[in-house]
């Protein structure tokens, strides 16, 4: 199977705008967006900043393998869903759930209070109709000077993608489950 690949520019580049928070958009069908936010919450982590992570989709009482870690590691996670919303019994609740966390990640990025905030899976209740784009793009653009904020999920919406200064798509060549393998402890939870 050919990838392409983007062609390589190895002159050096340097850089000329002075430091600030980024906002980092982890997107596609592939795996590996919200394991890259982690990564991300764990370097910032280990070099003293203050991490907050918010799972718009994860119950509050979730305790996958990540969960665990970051619990260890004194790194907050809070779940703001009621799981996967096709499994859902009451999607007006889910997406209520969904307003509701969004008042605390906004109160969070706008408090300055965190080097890096993380929104996990926040496009799908960007998606669903559940949060409003205008409110979620207004307070990223509100945020102070040095806050990072890290956004994951599905189909990101344009207006996101545009406002972002990094953007990575995962995109699927193969995975595991599409061969009838099932989700496996420490793989995916």
């Amino acid at each position: 199977m050919d990838i392409e690949q983007p062609p390589v520019n190895y002159a050096r580049v340097t850089p000329q705008a002075e430091r600030r928070g980024l906002l980092i958009v982890n997107t596609g069908d592939g795996k590996g967006k919200s394991t890259a936010a982690f990564g991300l919450a764990l370097r910032a982590h280990g070099r003293g900043k203050a991490v907050k992570i918010y799972q718009f989709m994860k119950v509050p009482t979730a305790r996958f393998g990540e969960h665990r870690m970051f619990e260890q590691l004194g790194i907050s996670v809070e779940g703001l869903g009621d799981g996967f919303s096709w499994k859902s019994k009451d999607l007006e609740h889910s997406a209520q759930l969904a307003r509701d966390g969004w008042q605390k990640a906004k109160a969070a990025i706008l408090s300055g209070d965190f080097f890096l905030v993380v929104l996990d899976e926040i496009t799908y209740p960007l998606i669903y109709g559940w949060l409003s784009l205008d409110d979620v793009l207004a307070t990223l653009a509100a945020r102070p000077k040095g806050m990072h904020v890290c956004m994951t999920g599905r189909r990101c919406p344009p207006e996101l993608i545009e406002l972002a200064d990094t953007v990575t798509e995962m995109a699927k060549i193969k995975h595991a489950f599409n061969a009838g393998i099932p989700a496996q402890r420490g793989i995916e939870d």
